[in-house]
């Protein structure tokens, strides 16, 4: 057993949990020091080209098919955002920048650079600001479904919804398919869980929904970027991503259709669709290494 309680972790026996990997931050040695010590959780798995994937809002604590999938083509390296998971939030950290400036520690420890750098919904809006900042520390970006720029219409709120109708919002419905993937939520050790993930998304995103700023800064990203897309996006509404392909240079814009015919594809567009979605991630990051050779 490696950092995580003796006591909780047999708890977790839902699918998909595995034990994460630590890696301490801020302590003075191997990394920047600047933004305080703490503890973050990751998985890694396969060998290849290094892929930074970012997740987005909930489904941590998990190595979903998706992860599995992915990981036959790549070095994939799946950390949890600070409050997130079992990594820690320094109580310092307030906003995306906090965020940029411990992913510029966490690669620099790991000392895999440069990478591949993934990110779906709140993971995309991180992965997006880290693009803007370092764009020449990535090899290519991909963005699933993300999150932080004004699309059309309205959305719902996420800090007024019971969590089943987040979750039939996520999936469009369709929940009762996913009961493996999403299993875990009712456990008393998650539902605190999930009261600070909560608490995390609140700080970062309650009073800066929409990121005009990161609309301004996109044109940095000089790097082959993907953005992908779903059909029907109950959670962000229309418009998000293709907004994102278009201040994005040269940003290509994909869209994965839904399981089945009229069912169209959704917000959980890595957890309902992983084979999809994790081939067209590597297919970008071949045509990228092609166009370097």
């Amino acid at each position: 057993m490696s950092r995580t309680d003796q006591t909780i972790a047999p708890a977790r026996n839902w699918p998909y949990w595995t034990e994460p990997e630590h890696l301490e931050l801020g302590s003075g040695t191997g990394g920047s020091g600047t933004n305080g010590s703490r503890t973050v959780a990751y998985r890694r798995a396969g060998q290849g080209e290094t892929v930074l994937f970012l997740h987005g809002g909930g489904l941590t604590r998990r190595w979903l098919p998706f992860h599995e999938t992915l990981a036959q083509h790549v070095d994939l390296v799946a950390p949890e955002h600070p409050g997130f998971g079992d990594s820690e939030l320094p109580a310092h950290f307030r906003d995306f920048g906090d965020f940029v400036l411990h992913y510029d520690e966490f690669l620099r420890a790991l000392d895999a650079e440069p990478v591949h750098l993934v990110g779906t919904s709140l993971g995309g809006r991180i992965a997006a600001h880290l693009a803007t900042v370092y764009p020449e520390r990535f090899a290519s970006l991909t963005l699933i479904v993300p999150a932080g720029l004004r699309g059309e219409g309205s959305r719902p709120d996420p800090f007024r919804q019971t969590p089943e109708a987040a979750i039939d919002l996520l999936t469009n419905g369709r929940a009762d398919r996913l009961q493996a993937e999403l299993a875990g939520f009712d456990y008393p050790e998650s539902v605190v869980q999930g009261y600070r993930e909560d608490t995390t998304l609140a700080l970062l995103t309650f009073t800066n929904r929409y990121d005009r700023l990161l609309e301004h800064r996109l044109s940095r990203v000089g790097i082959p970027s993907l953005v992908i897309d779903a059909e029907e996006d109950r959670v962000l509404g229309r418009g998000d991503a293709a907004r994102y392909a278009e201040l994005i240079p040269g940003a290509v814009r994909t869209v994965i259709p839904g399981p089945a015919p009229h069912e169209p594809s959704s917000h959980a567009l890595h957890v309902e669709q992983p084979e999809a979605v994790a081939a067209a991630i590597v297919a970008h990051i071949r045509s990228t290494s092609a166009s370097n050779e």
